[in-house]
This record gives structure tokens, sequence and C-alpha cells, in this order.
């Protein structure tokens, strides 16, 4: 059997059927109402007391901060009620003293007095007429203040609109007296602290953010139904009915919300659906990466969509090629289309050796090679992973595994976007209106908005491609459905999408 045989059994591992993709959609529904029910379960569901999404005709002016890692962001969004808006921001390095600081304080001082210094330089006729006003006895109102939305992406017990319990620091942060604590309260405290015309509206998630800003931004009257992020991890946040969230009622600690729209946004923390692994595909390439990573049987889901674990699946397989005595990968009997009459070799210290040594980034430069001979995918393989004088044949054969990992990823993302969508019943396709009928004009009242952003459905090549391929095979869409279906991108939920909760939380009127 010849290599390109070989890489092509690989590939075949990957396959996702159109029986595949249907079985998980009735899983994934199966495992979000579930989730709705109860907490505890493998699809989160939870709950983000956000009940409106905007339609593009807001006004006005509002803050949001970002504590997202090691730096601080600082922005103000104005919306000029056209689907259109201004930003502006800026953003600190957190000092690393303050990420490990014996008190809540130290940091949230330090987060206060950034907000402080950014509405001094870039609305300081607000903040001067504030506190002249304040200075002067007069009465304070909603209009004197900034609302302002928190993305705070550490893993916390949200129980209200601006109110969440941290459950631990990540990302190299560790404070122990913060644990447990109100994150949007200790930092109201330090603002208040300081007298800065700020009122935190909204704790935020940036997958809701997402859904938010595409909502906003997006073209027409219809509001996004989903925000969801697939790049480095994936995740997705959508707008439920409320009488369906049925867990509310029995969740200790529950803050207020507004149930006059009847309807609640829910994150769905999706990458771990299916952890139990009852619908997934699995290969030994998954198998491994799971067992050897930092939370194995966790985020199974993920483990096969995001940008985070491409790269790492495909390393496995290209290795469980080499150490099988009858592939000739990488072995200079496998083709004399070489450059030159040079050896194949590979580095000792290849990144093929080590875990996660391979970025996204070399299966989309493998993926939409076309160069002769795959000159391309050649001079990656050399630059990035330390094979030198690779053949055409070995990398046709590393493109064609490439494309297999790729397609997979695409088409179970599919598989989220399409159980959302039929699970909120947003299509409402009668008996066969699923069947092909691609000539007739979609209407901007059948049209369903979703929102996504992320490395992979922005730069991957053929993602959205593969995504609507994947939905024309779902029953319940067919490619009628699919083509109702509008994919645009929704960038900065940790910005304007998180300035836009703050509006909807701080229940400001329209201009």
């Amino acid at each position: 059997m010849g290599l390109i045989e070989d890489a092509r059994n690989v590939a075949r591992e990957f396959e996702l059927s159109s029986e595949d993709v249907n079985k998980g959609v009735k899983e994934f529904i199966r495992q979000m109402d579930e989730g709705l029910q109860e907490t505890g379960k493998s699809m989160s569901q939870i709950p983000t007391y956000v009940t409106a999404v905007p339609n593009g005709t807001e006004k006005g002016v509002y803050l949001a901060v970002d504590l997202g890692g090691t730096n601080f962001r600082v922005c103000s969004i104005k919306l000029n009620g056209d689907t259109t808006f201004s930003l502006t921001q800026s953003k600190v390095a957190i000092p690393r003293e303050l990420m490990v600081a014996k008190t809540s304080q130290e940091l949230f001082a330090f987060l206060a007095k950034q907000i402080g210094s950014f509405l001094k330089t870039h609305h300081n006729d607000h903040f001067e007429e504030y506190h002249q006003r304040r200075n002067a006895g007069e009465p304070l109102a909603d209009e004197h203040f900034f609302q302002l939305g928190f993305t705070f992406s550490f893993p916390v017990h949200q129980i209200g609109i601006n109110k969440g319990y941290l459950i631990r620091w990540t990302k190299g942060f560790d404070i122990a007296d913060a644990i447990g604590k109100d994150v949007c309260g200790l930092l109201q405290a330090e603002i208040d602290a300081l007298h800065l015309p700020v009122k935190v509206a909204a704790l935020v998630n940036d997958t809701v953010g997402t859904l938010m800003a595409r909502s906003y931004t997006s073209p027409g009257k219809t509001g996004t139904l989903l925000g969801a992020i697939f790049g480095t991890g994936t995740n997705g946040a959508y707008v439920e009915k409320l009488h369906k969230v049925t867990k509310l009622k029995k969740m200790e600690k529950q803050g207020g919300y507004d149930d006059s729209t009847g309807n609640m946004i829910i994150n769905t923390e999706w990458g771990s659906f299916d952890n139990q692994m009852s619908v997934l595909p699995n290969t030994p390439y998954d198998d491994a990466l799971d067992q050897e990573s930092n939370n194995p049987g966790i985020q199974m889901f993920e483990k096969r969509v995001s940008g985070m674990f491409l790269g790492e699946v495909l390393r496995r397989a290209i290795l469980g090629m080499m150490k099988d005595g009858k592939t000739k990968l990488f072995k200079d009997e496998s083709s004399g289309t070489k450059d030159s009459n040079s050896t194949c070799t590979i580095t000792d210290d290849s990144p093929l050796y080590k875990q996660w040594g391979i970025d996204t980034s070399f299966l989309s430069t493998a993926h939409e090679d076309q160069s002769q001979g795959y000159r391309i995918t050649r001079q990656a393989l050399s630059k990035n992973l330390g094979v030198d004088a690779a053949s055409s044949e070995d990398a046709e054969a590393i493109k064609i595994i490439v494309e297999a990992i790729g397609k997979r990823s695409a088409r179970l993302s599919a598989v989220a976007i399409g159980a959302v969508i039929i699970a909120t019943g947003n299509l409402r396709l009668t008996a066969g209106d699923a069947m092909d009928d691609r000539q007739k004009p979609v209407l901007e009242a059948e049209v369903v908005d979703i929102g996504v952003d992320g490395s992979l459905v922005e730069y991957y090549p053929g993602f959205e491609q593969y995504v609507r391929e994947a939905l024309r095979e779902i029953e319940e869409i067919g490619a009628k459905g699919e083509k109702r279906v509008r994919i645009g991108i929704a960038k900065d939920g940790s910005g304007v999408g998180a300035a836009l909760i703050a509006l909807v939380a701080g229940g400001r009127e329209k201009e």
C-alpha cells in the first residue's frame, strides 16, 4: 500500500457521517434540556440574567473593562443608534506582584485607578461635572453615572446580572481572600473609594458579549439567536425561553432579573458537551491527547473542535504513521520527487516530538496549499517542524490528514449550531420545507442570525463552508433551512458586547 492510501486510511478515522451529525444533534438537544433543568450536568447551561438582546437602535456611551489574563483593558463605547459604534480604549499590564497580592483590595484598587485615569483622559468633562455636582451636594441620578460591563474571565458562580462569586483563580493569579467573594462588589467598592461616576452594571461572559455585539451590528431587524466562539476554545450563548430554564427556581442565592421579555440568554459552556462520550467521535489520537491533558475526561467536545487541540491531534496522527513500520512517511523511498536528491531528516528537537508542538496555523497552511508539489507545506514542515527535504508525497499525505481533522472540527461545530437552532424552534419548518428550494429569496423575517468569533471560523480555510454543508445534512434543517442561517463575524465581545450588556442591565432608555 502506498503512502497516500495510508494517509487516506488515517483520514477516514476522522470522518463524521451524516448519520453521526444527526445523532450528535439529537444528543446535544437532550443535554441542553437536561442542563436547563438541573445544575451539575455535562452542559452547564448557565443562566446569565441578561434577558434581552439589542437591535441596533440603542444610543449612548457605556464603559467596559476586561480582566482576562495579564492585561487589563478599559473601553468606552459610543453607540450611534444605527448599528454602528465607536470605541476608545486603553490597556495596561497587571503588575506581577498584584496577581499574587496578599489581599484582593490591592488588585481591585489598581483596576479602579486605571478606570479613573481613563475617565480623566477621555471623558474629563463628564468627570469634572460629576465632581462639581457631588461637591456642591446636588442630587445625583443615573444619568450622571457611566454604566460599566465587567468581563471577568475566571470561574465565577453568577447569581445575578452584576453579582458573581469567585470560584477559583487561573492564569497565574492567586489571591486567596478573593475566593468566594462577589467580584463586582469588590470592584464597585474601590470605584466608590475613588468617587468615580461609574456603576458596575453587569458581570460579563465574553461569549454572551459576542451574541450582544452581533445583535447590535447585524444587518436587518432580526435579533441574533446565538453567539459562538470557534477559536482557541469553543463556547456558545443563545436566547432561550425563560419558562424552559426550570432550574432557576431551585438555585440558591438567586439574584433578581427582568422577566418581562420572557427570554434569558444562556451560556451553554458547550465545550463539555458529551463528556460521557455517548455520541462524540473518537480516535486513538483523541484518546491519547485526552489522557495526557491536564483535565482528562473533561471538555471532550472542545478537544475535538477548538484550535488549541487540532494541532496536537495532527501531531499524534503523524507520529502514529511514523511509528508504523509499513508506512513510508518521511522515509526516502516514499517518493523521488524532492527539490534535490537530499535525504529527508527530522531534527532531534523537532516539535513533532513535543506535546502541543504543532500550532493550528500549520493546519491552515497545509489545508489551503495549492502550490506545485505542495512546496508551501514542505517549507512549513522544514521551518516549523524541523522536517527537512520532505517529498511532495509526504506533504500530500500530511495535507490529506489535515483536511480530515479540520473538516471534522467544522462538522462538529455544525452539530452545536444546528442543535441550538432546532431546540429554540427558530426555523419553524413545516412538513416538506426542509427540501431543496434554494432559488426562493430569504425574507429578513425568516433569517436566523448567528454571530461568531475566533480564529478557526475567521481564518481556517473553508471552515464556514464545511459547517454549512453539515447543516444541510441535518434532517430538521436541510438545504432550505441552511439558506436561512446568516453567519456573521462579531468582534470584541468583551468590549462592545460588555457595554451592550451594561446597557441592558442598566435599563437605560433609548435616546
